[in-house]
């Protein structure tokens, strides 16, 4: 047996109700009908809002309906405005870091390897200067030598003394009979050569 038969609905698209249901239609209608007529008599009575207890809705209170001809539109918080940032100071300030950044890299560089060729023509001054020291330090020790000395003398015009008097220093007195020293001077000489 059909179960349109059996509720003896011949409407297309509607379901039969389950055991012991109603159906969607049969609910709405009734329980508006209800609603509307509990509503009223609250209202007259003043008395609180009832609560159905028919099907599965038996604890959810029922909703009013306004019967103001007139709606209202619900309120709501309107999502903030978007804020939109301008793009190009951006972008300008970011291109301005950058170069700015290259640039003064490239000029810190350039320093460097400027003072790099400028420390390394100092070392070499200083290298030099250090061959120059030992050259004049090498000549000072061949002049300190004792033959040396006795050579630069003879050059100087200066006689070599046989027996030379003595100052004691703490009280002056002069040991020896100063005399002048005897003898020609070189050849080489200063004096000898008419100087």
């Amino acid at each position: 047996m059909n179960v349109e038969k059996r509720d003896g609905r011949g409407a297309v698209g509607q379901r039969a109700p389950r055991s012991g249901g109603r159906t969607t239609a049969q609910r709405m209608t009734r329980d508006t009908t209800a609603a509307t007529d509990r509503r009223e008599g609250t209202r007259a009575r003043g008395a609180a809002r009832e609560f159905p207890t028919q099907g599965s809705a038996a604890l959810r209170p029922a909703e009013r309906t306004r019967t103001t001809g007139a709606t209202t539109p619900r309120l709501r918080v309107a999502p903030p405005p978007p804020i939109r940032v301008p793009r190009a100071p951006f972008v300008a300030l970011i291109l301005v870091l950058v170069v700015g950044g290259v640039l003064g890299i490239l000029a810190i560089n350039t320093k460097i390897n400027e003072n790099a060729f400028r420390l390394e023509k100092l070392q070499q001054q200083q290298a030099k200067l250090d061959v120059d020291e030992q050259q004049l330090n090498k000549e000072i020790a061949e002049q300190k030598d004792p033959g040396n000395l006795t050579a630069n003398a003879r050059k100087l015009g200066l006689v070599e003394s046989e027996d030379p008097a003595y100052i004691r220093l703490p009280d002056g007195k002069t040991i020896g009979v100063p005399h002048p020293a005897e003898g020609a001077p070189s050849a080489t000489s200063q004096q000898g050569n008419g100087g």
